[in-house]
């Protein structure tokens, strides 16, 4: 057998190096790529998207499959799309999103757990038509972090909020939201007023009935001291001596004071016999 008929057997040797995986170039017919590295939190769920290339003829059968491993190039397998299989540690927690016969996809683990935190690998077998079966692997892989389940933040009082059904914008519940609000605070007001407005009331009709019971005076108890003055005066009063008015022209008038303190005069007393009448002569020349 020559050199040039044993070349085509040599060249898929060649291609399967590393345990019959070949690196992935993009200067080469085959490769696989994937993102060097991804992030998601505990307890959630990370999408490693994928996709590969190859210039060969496939079989009429090609019979295509998927694999992943993890931790390093040579680790586990924990899934395989031909037999299915799927990685006991994650049951439940796996789901590969790719058409068959496609070039790209992406692999979807759940539950995200602390030990899920390594390098992931996808690899490619198919069968050609020339060549035969043909695999390859990412060489570098995904490098999976995960973080911390973040901590909801504690909020204070919220403000009340009317529930509505589902397919409502969010700008809708937050008016409704704002107007119950605006609604609560001005009944509010409204009713402390109110209140203010009742002790007022009553204290005001309180210290009006108190100054009305100071000021009402005992029936008959004040007399009008105008009235008391005159009656004093009237009774006061006497006439004086009658005086000559025939003496040379002259008119003689007299005036008679009385204290308002003093008793009551008689009509008629002697001129001399009141100790707190004075009278007073006047002597007018015609």
């Amino acid at each position: 057998m020559g050199l040039p008929l044993l070349l085509p057997l040599l060249l898929p040797l060649a291609s399967l190096q590393a345990g019959h995986l070949a690196e992935p170039n993009p200067n080469t017919d085959y490769g696989i790529n994937q993102p060097k590295k991804l992030s998601a939190s505990k307890d959630g769920s990370i999408h490693i998207p994928f996709s590969f290339y190859y210039s060969w003829e496939l079989d009429k059968v090609p019979n295509l499959r998927l694999s992943w491993r993890w931790k390093h190039f040579h680790g586990e397998f924990i899934y395989n799309t031909t037999p299915l299989f799927i990685h006991k540690d994650f049951k439940d927690r796996l789901l590969l999103n790719w058409k068959k016969g496609g070039k790209n996809g992406s692999l979807q683990i759940s539950k995200l757990r602390r030990e899920d935190e390594c390098t992931y690998f996808c690899r490619v077998e198919v069968r050609t038509l020339r060549q035969g079966k043909q695999i390859w692997q990412s060489i570098e892989g995904t490098t999976l972090t995960i973080t911390p389940t973040a901590k909801p933040t504690t909020l204070g009082p919220t403000t009340p909020s009317i529930r509505v059904p589902d397919g409502k914008k969010s700008s809708e519940l937050w008016s409704l939201s704002m107007e119950t609000t605006v609604g609560l605070s001005l009944a509010s007001t409204m009713l402390k007023i109110a209140i203010l407005g009742l002790i007022v009331y009553l204290r005001w009709k309180r210290s009006k009935g108190l100054q009305t019971k100071a000021r009402t005076p005992a029936r008959g108890s004040f007399q009008n001291p105008e009235e008391k003055y005159e009656n004093t005066g009237n009774k006061g009063q006497h006439t004086g001596p009658k005086l000559d008015t025939k003496d040379d022209g002259i008119l003689y008038a007299s005036l008679a004071l009385s204290s308002l303190t003093s008793p009551a005069a008689p009509p008629h007393p002697p001129p001399q016999e009141g100790p707190q009448e004075e009278t007073l002569y006047s002597v007018l020349k015609a």
